[in-house]
């Protein structure tokens, strides 16, 4: 699923973006400091889930959400640092599935989210594949192996991952496997290269080194000083 979150303070965004990144890592992620980045993007990517923030610079989120409800698909959460009913009720008459408050609180965002967990996948086959996935990503996890534990045809997996995650199963696993390194290399700073890259279920280090710089633009030790700076 394609999310887009918009607001003109950085801080906000980059924590926004961190929380649901690390809770729903299948999902892509987009980002607009005003309401002209917004809708450039909105016309280059099947957005889903605006998170918008009331406040922006020029065009105010209220104005950009009205714009906004001409894409049938797509759902609105308004996002304030004022608890104003003029603003809840303005947010309500937008169409606005729901309404959250700076400091955004994990738990209320999850919850929020939670309705949108599954809103691109179509099949339980699916959403069980990502369930092993997620559960077994450390393991020697194969797509034969996938497709035995859900009892179906690993070609027919294959055909149905493709279409409704829009990437294939290798790349998926291979995109959880590196962000499970990152977490890793950013909490347990004592633990080696090698070791985290076994943990993360890659059977070469050298593969998994040059996967990681594929994706993040840094090798896991550079990647490791940069978040520690």
């Amino acid at each position: 699923m394609h999310i887009l979150l918009v607001d003109d303070e950085p801080l906000e965004l980059e924590q926004l973006n961190y929380m649901i990144h690390e809770k729903y890592p299948y999902w892509t992620i987009h980002t607009a400091a005003d309401a002209s980045q917004a809708l450039k993007i909105l016309t280059e990517h099947p957005i889903r889930l605006t998170l918008l923030d009331i406040q922006l610079p020029g065009k105010s989120g209220i104005e950009l959400g009205i714009e906004m409800k001409k894409y049938d698909q797509i759902d609105i959460i308004m996002v304030t640092a004022y608890q104003s009913f003029d603003y809840a009720q303005a947010s309500l008459r937008l169409g606005a599935k729901d309404y959250l408050t700076k400091p955004i609180i994990e738990e209320e965002l999850f919850q929020v989210l939670g309705h949108y967990k599954y809103a691109t996948i179509q099949s339980h086959i699916v959403q069980e594949a990502l369930t092993i996935i997620h559960e077994q990503y450390s393991d020697k996890l194969s797509l034969s192996s996938l497709a035995s534990q859900i009892h179906i045809n690993g070609t027919y997996l294959s055909r149905k991952f493709h279409e409704e995650m829009g990437i294939s199963f290798s790349e998926y696993l291979n995109d959880f496997r590196v962000q499970a390194a990152q977490r890793l290399l950013r909490q347990d700073t004592e633990k080696s290269i090698s070791s985290i890259s076994e943990a993360c279920g890659f059977s070469s280090q050298h593969y998994f080194s040059s996967l990681f710089k594929k994706q993040t633009g840094y090798t896991p030790r550079e990647y490791r000083i940069r978040e520690k700076v």
